[in-house]
């Protein structure tokens, strides 16, 4: 069982940063790649960025490549995105989610979601 909570939102303008954080329960947390998806007004909710059990691997939807980073720290059970050059449409309740391994298959646990929302 792992369980995941979310922080690090807030309201910001366009270009700026934020940081979120995932904090992971559990003991077996270097087991689980992590994700990042978001779901805006109105939307579906959307992959951002995943990374894998080691950290060596990661992946990202093409609307936040070159502007958001995911990295994890393994030690303190925690997974980061940091958000630089925000944008409007990146409004959204941003979700970590955890699935054992590295291979494919669905995300088995959500956290709660941190609300970002970027003025222009």
């Amino acid at each position: 069982q792992v369980q995941l909570v979310e922080s690090g939102g807030g309201l910001v303008q366009t270009g700026d940063s934020l940081r979120l954080s995932c904090a992971a329960s559990g003991r077996t947390f270097s087991f689980y790649g992590m994700g990042w998806f978001r779901q805006a007004p109105g939307k579906e909710r959307e992959f951002v960025s995943a990374i894998t059990t080691t950290g060596v691997n990661t992946f990202y939807t093409d609307s936040v490549k070159g502007r958001f980073t995911i990295s994890r720290d393994n030690v303190k059970k925690t997974v980061y995105l940091q958000m630089n050059s925000l944008k409007p449409e990146d409004t959204a309740v941003y979700y970590c989610a955890a699935k054992f391994g590295d291979n494919g298959g669905a995300y088995t646990y959500w956290g709660q979601g941190t609300q970002v929302t970027v003025s222009s």
